[in-house]
């Protein structure tokens, strides 16, 4: 539990700094303007240490508390560390990729991250219960991660102009952590191969949208 503990410290502590400080906030958030033309590339790490405001801090910091413990057991300290910063590289990089072609676009949070741990421990434990305020009656995670990738790449083809969610971000994140998850422990996803083959549709009808239909870029 200690780096978990030590990473949401660190990560309340740089966040609260950049709520008072808008220089720090806009020197390192992602920016794809800014990391494709001055090569800015701390900023698709230091992304992950940024937050909007404090319920955006708290719910992911919630999120990486309550599942966290279940990828220590599963893959100790340094894997846990892989999934976690992996996670927040590989939502970054798909977010440059995907936004490519919109030096504008911006985005803060451990999002990915926090995704990338949420998948791992789905992809371990597919039933595992995932509660919402206020519900009593737990959500499977497999199902939570199907509404979860359904949502995401919905939201990413039909972009609002009021939603301001890194969607792409917490996909490729998600994405890391599922398929560490699978290297890893093969006989785990061997035995849980139908639910993330579930989880996994919107991801494929994604790719089809990307590569195939070119409806992003």
């Amino acid at each position: 539990m200690s780096i978990i503990i030590l990473i949401i410290a660190i990560t309340a502590i740089i966040s609260f700094i950049a709520f008072n400080n808008q220089e720090i906030f806009e020197k390192y958030k992602f920016n794809v303007g800014a990391i494709q033309h001055r090569k800015e590339y701390v900023r698709i790490i230091s992304s992950g240490f940024l937050h909007a405001d404090i319920m955006h801090l708290l719910f992911n910091m919630m999120t990486l508390y309550f599942f966290g413990p279940v990828i220590l057991q599963g893959f100790g300290n340094i894997g846990f560390l892989i999934i976690y910063f992996g996670s927040i590289l590989l939502g970054n990089i798909f977010s440059l990729f995907i936004y490519q072609k919109q030096p504008w676009y911006s985005a803060i949070g451990a999002s990915g991250g926090v995704s990338g741990i949420l998948f791992a421990a789905i992809a371990m434990m597919p039933n595992i219960g995932i509660y919402f305020f206020f519900i009593p009656i737990p959500i499977p995670g497999f199902v939570f991660g199907l509404l979860y990738f359904s949502y995401s790449v919905y939201m990413m083809l039909n972009p609002k102009q009021w939603d301001n969610l890194g969607h792409a971000a917490h996909l490729g994140g998600a994405f890391f952590g599922l398929v560490y998850a699978i290297i890893i422990q093969p006989q785990s996803a061997i035995n849980n191969a139908l639910f993330i083959g579930i989880m996994s549709i919107p991801l494929i009808y994604l790719a089809y949208e990307i590569f195939v239909r070119k409806r992003i870029n």
